[in-house]
């Protein structure tokens, strides 16, 4: 089963996103921002990182170059409504996605299926 942490400081819209998912068939462990992240990113395996890139302590950007160095495969999504600017500049892991807020949850869904029917992260 396709495992994905999910680090999003806003309760309601944690909640809301790993509900969606977990609805989808993923299995979901959800976290309320990068620090609290790293631990799990280094104990257990996770096929997705998906990451609002605004949050207290450590930005999403950042958690994502560290997660991909603990695991280069892992797949990675921002969630943010400050894509543009957030992430000009930025050096961001070659398998990774932007969704921009705000997003319906089924485009949400829909992105999160695409980026695992590609099977390798070539090309993403």
């Amino acid at each position: 089963m396709t495992r994905i942490l999910l680090a999003e400081d806003d309760d309601s819209m944690r909640e809301y996103l790993a509900r969606a998912l977990e609805r989808s068939g993923y299995t979901v462990v959800a976290v309320d921002r990068g620090t609290a992240a790293l631990p799990l990113l280094e104990n257990e395996a996770f096929d997705l990182l998906l990451t609002d890139i605004v949050m207290p302590e450590m930005d999403g950007i950042e958690l994502a170059q560290r997660a991909t160095v603990i695991n280069p495969g892992m797949r990675v999504m921002f969630i943010t409504g400050f894509a543009a600017v957030a992430l000009k500049g930025q050096q961001t892991p070659p398998n990774s996605r932007v969704l921009s807020k705000p997003f319906h949850l089924r485009d949400l869904v829909l992105e999160v299926d695409r980026m695992f029917e590609m099977g390798t992260v070539t090309g993403l």
